[in-house]
């Protein structure tokens, strides 16, 4: 049972029917106990948790680097609210309840920096992930010494490998070990770029999925 002290216009304490009452750094507040939902789980409801869910194990795996490639936009919120936002938003297709993250969408990195081009990979190796790109480093505000961003999301896994601060924009190539446990497994590849006082990133690209050796 709720109690009123001082009168009528005084703080309620606890709740008295539908208004719930309390104190928060010695200021008195009320607010209305919200009605029970008849159906909380209506069809919409579920499809945005699964949508969720599906963004969210993405986000775990691969937030290392969601940390770099987002936080120019973690402006009153996270690094990974940004990028939870983003993708949810822009990356998920899927008829429901079936969705999934739609990877050339799923951008990883969000920056002004110019983006790499012409990027490639190679799994042929066994243990291993060859990214190659063009130096671009001669127009817009690209550097020869920007360094590659690069990952390798296991789905299978829910894991990621990542290289944060790789080979430089000049350099033109890069490699990532992989663990041996991927051997098989379905990846998917992309790149970004970060300058080398870690001020700017770029815009990440999808380069695609291999079968890793």
């Amino acid at each position: 049972m709720g109690k009123i002290a001082q009168g009528i216009l005084g703080g309620l304490s606890g709740k008295v029917g539908n208004v719930i009452g309390g104190s928060w750094k010695g200021i008195d507040y009320l607010r209305i106990k919200p009605a029970s939902v008849a159906n909380p789980r209506t069809a919409g409801q579920v499809n945005q948790r699964n949508k969720f869910t599906i963004t969210l194990e993405f986000l775990q795996a691969v937030k290392p680097f969601i940390k770099q490639g987002y936080k120019k936009l973690a402006v009153k919120r996270t690094e990974f609210n940004a990028a939870m936002s983003y993708i949810l938003n822009n990356a998920i297709s899927g008829v429901e309840p079936n969705f999934e993250v739609f990877y050339p969408d799923a951008l990883v990195s969000r920056g002004g920096l110019a983006a790499p081009i012409n990027g490639a990979v190679d799994l042929t190796t066994p243990g291993e992930v060859s990214f190659t790109w063009d130096d671009n480093s001669t127009g817009g505000n690209a550097y020869g010494t920007d360094k590659a961003m690069l990952l390798v999301y296991n789905p299978a896994k829910k894991e990621a490998v990542s290289i944060l601060d790789g080979a430089t924009r000049a350099t033109g190539s890069d490699i990532v070990a992989l663990p041996s446990v991927y051997a098989g497994d379905n990846v998917e590849l992309f790149m970004a770029f970060i300058t080398a006082d870690g001020s700017q990133v770029s815009n990440s690209v999808y380069l695609g999925s291999g079968t890793a050796q």
